[in-house]
């Protein structure tokens, strides 16, 4: 196979480049629990809400927007929970020569703290969250801010990402999607993987 040379790359975070289900899924049951709301099974959380803007998960379940804006106020406190998945830091210095970025629906203070704690700030040179936009993914919303901020065309850049939102965000815009166990124009196991599609 032909390895691809993008002019961009962008990177979804959670299930990307950091394992933070647990800490998503305990913050969102800590909210539900302080509104007095039913509480949610993991596996009803991977299976249905995993990888959705938070407000539009609300949105499913019914509730109020104060339980969103209650849940992105307390995450920092789960974020010790958030674990750099093996390999990442190596594979990102791999793919130095490339402009990155990193698009997430996570609230921008915890995300910089997540890459800050986890020292893989320096190799993104920009971050953008759903915060910065009207509709986090599957919105390409956020897809198109980034690559305006790196000067390059969707369709010159990649798109990483571990769930379906991400990959609708991505083939909106007109990126060619990586997904990571999940189909998009490539498909990948881990991050890592990405050497055997990108040449470094």
């Amino acid at each position: 196979m032909d390895k691809i040379k993008p002019k961009a790359m962008l990177f979804d975070m959670d299930g990307v480049v950091v394992d933070s289900f647990d800490a998503w899924w305990d913050s969102l049951n800590y909210s539900l629990k302080h509104f007095k709301e039913k509480e949610i099974s993991k596996k009803e959380f991977f299976e249905i809400y995993w990888g959705h803007d938070l407000y539009d998960n609300l949105e499913k379940m019914n509730l109020s927007l104060e339980v969103g804006k209650f849940c992105n106020n307390i995450y920092y406190k789960y974020t010790n929970k958030v674990k750099l998945y093996p390999m990442v830091r190596e594979t990102l210095e791999k793919l130095d020569s490339y402009k990155k970025s990193i698009i997430t629906n996570t609230p921008r203070d915890c995300t910089i703290q997540i890459l800050k704690s986890n020292d893989i700030e320096k190799y993104f040179n920009f971050v953008v969250t759903s915060s910065e936009v009207s509709k986090g993914k599957p919105s390409p919303e956020i897809v198109y801010r980034a690559c305006k901020k790196m000067k390059v065309k969707p369709e010159d850049t990649v798109l990483i990402g571990d769930t379906d939102s991400d990959m609708k965000a991505g083939r909106a815009a007109g990126c060619i999607t990586i997904g990571i166990k999940i189909d998009g124009d490539y498909k990948i196991g881990t991050l890592s993987d990405i050497k055997d599609i990108i040449k470094i």
